[in-house]
Order: C-alpha cells, then sequence, then structure tokens
C-alpha cells in the first residue's frame, strides 16, 4: 500500500500539467516547470497568476506544488488561502490534517489559528475549541523566536473571556497565569512586553503576591532574555521560507547550509543550561525540524536528526529512563522512516543507515522490510542494497541466509556483476572455502565475460591466492576469447603484462608485449606509440621509468587519458604543484586596473567603457554605513575657502610642557591667545592681519581696535571696576 501511494505521488510530480493559461509567458513558464520540476522562478510566475483565479480552475496547479514541494509552508499557505476565499471549509481542514503536523511555520499555524477564530465563532463551544487551538498551536510551534504574538493572542482571548462566580473567575487568573508563566521563560523576540504584561496582570491582581512571583520568576526570565538575544544573533540571515529543492551547489545554498549547522550546533550546546534532558532534546529538534523545511533533500540534516536521538537514547538508558530512551529511540526510527518515505525515497544512505539502527535493536525482521522496501522501487540500481543486504544476512542469520539474498539478486536482471565479487569473497573469507568462491567468479564470468572490472576483480583474486597457473589460464581464456573489444582490453593486458613481469622470465614477458602491442595497433590513438608502450614493463607502482615531461612527450600521457575515458587505462604518477601551475595560462598583471560595473557611467570615467574605478575598501564600507545623499540638506561647505584657511594657519614648532599638578595649567588658555594663527599673505607671510592682531598677555591694547564698543550697560565689567576700586 506505501508504495503505491508513493509512486502515485511520484507520478503525480513527475507528470506535465495540462493546461491551457491563454498567455504566452505563462505557456513558457509551464514548460520551465514540466522540463525541471524544481524550476522556482517559473514556480512563482504560475503561482501569481493562479492566485487571481478562482481555485476550482487552477486547484491542480495547487496540487502539483504541494506535491512537489511538500514541506514548503509559504505554497501551502497560499494553497490554503485560496480555498478560504472560496469559503471551501471542508476542503481547508482537509489541508490542515495533511500539512500542519508536518510542517512548523509559524505563518502557516497564525493562519490555522486565525481560521479557527473566524469559522468557530458561532458554535456554542466556541471558547473551549478556540483554547484547544491555542494550546495546540504552544504545543508545536510555541518554541519559535517569532511566536510572541500567539503567546499575546492567547492571553488577550482568556482575559476576553466572561468569568460569572467567583470559582470561573479564579479558573479564569489561573488559566492566564498559567500561560504567562510558560511565555516568560520560552526565548523568543519581544519577550520583555510579555513579562511587562505579565508583573502588570500580578499587581492588579495581589501586589503581594506580584512581588513574591516576579523574585521566583525573574531568573528564569532573565535566563530566557539571554538566550532570546543569542538566538536572534545566530539565526540572522537564516531563510526560513525557501522552499526545499535537491541541493545544487549554489554560494547561496551552501551559505545557508552553515547558518542552518551553525543554529543546531548552538542549541545542541544547550544554551538554556537546563537539567532537564527532554527540554534540550526538544529544542534542539525543533531547530532540526525547521531546518528540514529548508533543506529536506540534504540526507545529512535526516542523518544528523537520527543520530542525536540515538545517542540521547543511550544516555537515557545509563540514567536508567528506560520509557524516555524508548521514546527517542523510537523517535530515530521515525525520523529513518519520514525520510525515506517522502524527499528521499531513493537516497541509499539513509536506508543503510536505518537498517543498521534496526539491526543494532535486534529487530531483524524490520531490517529485512527496509531493504525489501528499496529493492521494490523499479527505477533504482539495487546493486549495492543486495551487497549490504548480504553482508547483514551473514551477520545477523548466517552463511545461508546471504546465499538466500545472492540467489534473489542473481534473479534481478538489474543487478552489475559487483554481487559476484561480494558474494565469492564472502565465501572466501567467511566459510574459508576457495571452491565455492572459484564457482561464483566462474558463474559470474558467463554473464560479465566482457566486462573488464569484472575480470580485473578475478585477477585480484587469484593474484591474492598465489595460484599462479589458474591466473595465467584466466589470463588467456579472457583475451584470447574474442568477447572483449580492444578498446576495453587495454588493462587487462597491461595486468598481463605486469603479472608476466613479476613472475615470468624475460622471453614469456617479451612475448606477452608482443601480442598487447598487436592488439593496441587496432586502436587509432596507440599508433605510433610503441615506446609508450614500452613503459609498462619497467614501472612499478608510481615510480616511472622517465620524468613527468618525458612520459608526456613520448605520448604515454595521452595513452593513460583513453585508458580513463574507458576505465580500463594506466594512470600515471600524477603532475607535481608546480608542473600543473606552468601549464595553465597567465594573464598580465601589469594591465590590471580597478573597475567597478556602473548603470549609467559617465563618459570618460574610466578607460574600459561602462564602468568607474572603486572606491577603496575603507571608502567603500563607510559608504555603505552612511545614509544616501538625498537625507543631507545643508549646510554646505566650501571646499576652496576651507582650504585656503587651513594653508594658512601657522603652528607652533613645539607644543609647551603642562606645569601645575594636574597636568593642565590656565596659563595655556592665555598663550592660546598671544599665539599668531593667522599669516597675512599680503606681507609674504611675514606681517601680522592688523584686523587679528593681539598683543602679549598684560599689554594695556587687550581687545582689538576694529571691535565693536561694549555695551553701555555691561554688568559683567561694572562689577569688575567696583572691585578694583
Amino acid at each position: 500500500m506505501y508504495l503505491d501511494n508513493l509512486i502515485s505521488e511520484y507520478i503525480m510530480a513527475d507528470e506535465k500539467m495540462e493546461f491551457d493559461w491563454g498567455n504566452e509567458k505563462l505557456q513558457r513558464a509551464q514548460k520551465a516547470v514540466d522540463e525541471s520540476t524544481y524550476d522556482l522562478e517559473a514556480w512563482s510566475i504560475l503561482i501569481r497568476e493562479a492566485q487571481n483565479r478562482p481555485i476550482t480552475e487552477v486547484r491542480q496547479i495547487f496540487e502539483r506544488l504541494v506535491t512537489v514541494f511538500p514541506s514548503a509552508g509559504r505554497y501551502w499557505k497560499i494553497y490554503i488561502e485560496q480555498e478560504m476565499k472560496m469559503r471551501n471549509f471542508e476542503k481547508v481542514e482537509k489541508l490542515f490534517q495533511r500539512c500542519l503536523m508536518k510542517i512548523l511555520n509559524i505563518e502557516l499555524w497564525k493562519l490555522y489559528l486565525s481560521y479557527v477564530k473566524e469559522t468557530k465563532a458561532s458554535l456554542a463551544t466556541y471558547k473551549e475549541k478556540m483554547a484547544q487551538a491555542y494550546d495546540f498551536a504552544l504545543d508545536n510551534i510555541g518554541m519559535d523566536i517569532h511566536s510572541y504574538s500567539i503567546w499575546n493572542d492567547y492571553v488577550t482571548f482568556l482575559k476576553s473571556v466572561e468569568a460569572v462566580g467567583s470559582y470561573a473567575e479564579n479558573q479564569k487568573i489561573s488559566a492566564v497565569r498559567k500561560v504567562y508563566q510558560r511565555g516568560v521563560v520560552n526565548p523568543m523576540i519581544n519577550m520583555e512586553q510579555l513579562w511587562k504584561d505579565y508583573m502588570a496582570f500580578e499587581q492588579n491582581i495581589n501586589p503581594i503576591i506580584a512581588e513574591k512571583m516576579a523574585i521566583e520568576r525573574s531568573r528564569d526570565y532573565m535566563n530566557a532574555r539571554r538566550v532570546a538575544k543569542e538566538l536572534e544573533a545566530v539565526t540572522r540571515g537564516l531563510n526560513r521560507s525557501a522552499p526545499s529543492v535537491p541541493p545544487t551547489g549554489h554560494p547561496e545554498e551552501i551559505k545557508q547550509v552553515e547558518l542552518w549547522k551553525k543554529y543546531i550546533s548552538w542549541e545542541r550546546s544547550n544554551p538554556l543550561r537546563t537539567e532537564d534532558t527532554s527540554l534540550a532534546v526538544k529544542r534542539v529538534m525543533f531547530a532540526i525540524e525547521q531546518c528540514l523545511l529548508c533543506l529536506g533533500h540534504h540526507p545529512a540534516v535526516w542523518h544528523q536528526a537520527a543520530h542525536f536521538l540515538e545517542q540521547n537514547s543511550k544516555i537515557l538508558t545509563e540514567k536508567e529512563d528506560v520509557n524516555a530512551a524508548k521514546n527517542l529511540s523510537d523517535g530515530a526510527a521515525t525520523m529513518f522512516e519520514r525520510a525515506t518515505s517522502t524527499l528521499l525515497s531513493k537516497n541509499m544512505l539513509l536506508y543503510f543507515a536505518h537498517a543498521d539502527f534496526e539491526e543494532g535493536r535486534v529487530k531483524y525482521e524490520k531490517v529485512h522490510q527496509i531493504y525489501q522496501k528499496f529493492l521494490d522501487i523499479p527505477d533504482v540500481d539495487p546493486t549495492l542494497a543486495y551487497v549490504q543486504y548480504m553482508k547483514f544476512a551473514r551477520r545477523a542469520e548466517g552463511i545461508k541466509s546471504a546465499r538466500t539474498v545472492f540467489k534473489r539478486a542473481r534473479e534481478d536482471p538489474r543487478s552489475r556483476h559487483h554481487v559476484y565479487v561480494a558474494a565469492a569473497l564472502m565465501e572466501y573469507y567467511c566459510t574459508k572455502d576457495k571452491n565455492i568462491a572459484f564457482r561464483i567468479f566462474e558463474l559470474g564470468l558467463k554473464k560479465f565475460g566482457d566486462n573488464p572490472e569484472y575480470i580485473l576483480c578475478y585477477i585480484d583474486y587469484l593474484s591474492h591466492l598465489n595460484e599462479d597457473n589458474n591466473t595465467r589460464v584466466l589470463f588467456e581464456r579472457v583475451l584470447s576469447s574474442g568477447s572483449l573489444e580492444p578498446e576495453k582490453s587495454v588493462d587487462i593486458w597491461n595486468r598481463f603484462l605486469e603479472f608476466e613481469s613479476n613472475i615470468g622470465d624475460l622471453a614469456s614477458i617479451v612475448k606477452v608485449e608482443k601480442r598487447r602491442s598487436e592488439v593496441l595497433e587496432k586502436i587509432k590513438e596507440f599508433e605510433g606509440k610503441e615506446t609508450a608502450q614500452s613503459v609498462d614493463r619497467y614501472k612499478f607502482l608510481d615510480l616511472y621509468p622517465c620524468s613527468p615531461i618525458e612520459l608526456k612527450s613520448i605520448g604515454y600521457i595521452e595513452v593513460s587519458t583513453l585508458g580513463r575515458k574507458n576505465n580500463v587505462g594506466t594512470t600515471p604518477r600524477p603532475q607535481d604543484t608546480e608542473e600543473k601551475i606552468a601549464a595553465l595560462p597567465k594573464p598580465d598583471l601589469s594591465q590590471m586596473i580597478p573597475y567597478k560595473p556602473k548603470v549609467n557611467p559617465l563618459p570618460g570615467e574610466h578607460p574600459v567603457p561602462g564602468g568607474t574605478f572603486p572606491l577603496p575598501p575603507a571608502a567603500a564600507q563607510l559608504c555603505t554605513i552612511l545614509p544616501p545623499p538625498g537625507c543631507f540638506r545643508g549646510p554646505f561647505v566650501a571646499v576652496d575657502l576651507l582650504m585656503d584657511v587651513f594653508s594658512r594657519i601657522q603652528l607652533p614648532d613645539h607644543a609647551p610642557l603642562p606645569v601645575a599638578d594636574n597636568g593642565c595649567d590656565t596659563k595655556l588658555f592665555d598663550l592660546a591667545k598671544s599665539v599668531h594663527w593667522i599669516v597675512d599673505e599680503a606681507h609674504d607671510g611675514t606681517g601680522i592681519s592688523s584686523k587679528r592682531r593681539r598683543t602679549r598677555l598684560g599689554g594695556e591694547d587687550s581687545e582689538d581696535e576694529d571691535l565693536p564698543p561694549p555695551p553701555v550697560n555691561d554688568i559683567y565689567r561694572q562689577r569688575q571696576q567696583k572691585r578694583v576700586k
């Protein structure tokens, strides 16, 4: 049943949409989506158009959208909003049932609460249903850093409930207090306002109790507020609304992966410093669930989640908390099942990790089901799965069970030669029976006699046994059978030559080399490369009889390149780093000048049209911090006049030293008045301007002659004159 559902989902995701948009641009977008299922740009065009049409016309578009992106809360929200516009409440509730528990998206959960508030208001049990909805939401999404509005709305809703009688009033107060006390210790943005509201609430009820509550809760609140600040910093830059697509290696994707890793690692460090293991695990899993909404196609996240639960299960087992340990262990198995049932249904790594996990729990029947589930998928290569399945069967149930799996693998037309190699080596290493291993290799040779990789594995096995005669017979059988094309036989001949070089005499070496040359002459790329062919007689491991440059000159590199294309060539010693660098083209660095593209460059602004000279890094950073030029409306400085004043300032050669105990003498201020600051250019810089001339301290002309006279009723001067008298 599961496999049928999975196949139907993939058919729905891969089938082409037959929908007449009536617009060429939209038709191109639909064609792009048909060709590339995860083309986000094309999807965005279709979604924008679909939102402007009745849901009855475009429902199939939205169904395929949420099938391709099953963890994208933003797309589910758009789909549900379109159904709500048409008041299709039955369909809305079914959509919420399909997505709400799987997708911990804060905006999707807010939509759910608003839906309950709007549609259940006329019911007699509205208050109970609304309270249940809020509790349900806070249990699942209450840890979100942006969940303050849900906490606050819940409190406001509870306060608005009418309570008749003292008992009902006490129940209402207890309910509000309970929500407040849960919220003020939950790290989130704007939690300071929730704390203030809670203190005001307690003050209105009983100031004495309020003071007691503040003392009891303030420590946990301060701890949560600290964590909230760290959480805000560590999650800055995360794109939580990005739909999950297969890995592309794009720089922005790599950046998001690193940010999610940083967030999860931070949560795993237990920033709350709580001793409650269940709370710490819940917070980490919440972070991982948030990550999976955006990186669901990355197997590392699923594996990390299951491994984390498994580790904590073992810790709780050591603490003898058996029930909690079992719950976490089951949670790890659930993570594997979710991954292999949804986005990563063909990822062998997660299947194998899940199988090993269940094998560790001694649930062998479950392991058989896991391997069976993968092998039943029609369009996969089951070879590696059969190899791992055989190894499990041998470990758990013995060699007979492994032989049963091998029999099934032989009958599967999708299997490749690797299953024969694995089965033969398993018999050799585990049962120590060389005859069974020989028979398996011979059986595989009938089917894969034209496969050089399988032949090389058989040769390696015989070489390992030191069976010289059997190895030589195998070489002769394979190379003289005619089943191998000349291009595919290159590496077999190389191995034969190496074999004779190790154990044969010179005559046999020359004989094999001659036969090898006759075959290689049929290959165009080997024409005129007799010297290059002789290199293989004398090389050993990564030692060659010529330098890399000489090897390249005689054509050995080209020969080996051909072999690598056919996966049968001999690979020479890799080039040194210096040689690689020397072979690369180098730009003329002397011609490089700074260049920055610009939308509307001025003519002649840069030698290269279309750009300008970039600012120095420090200036560019400063410009990003400064407000835009339009924000400054004056005063504007006359730069030329300012520079002129600066050029005429005459500073003293040496600054006077302070003489007072505190390092500052008041006479310094008087000294500053006596300095001739401005040089009169009219007298060649030697004269002092008459208008700004100041005499030494203690002179009679302490005021400028051209200054305006003092006020008539100068109270300050009158007092000074009275003191002198």
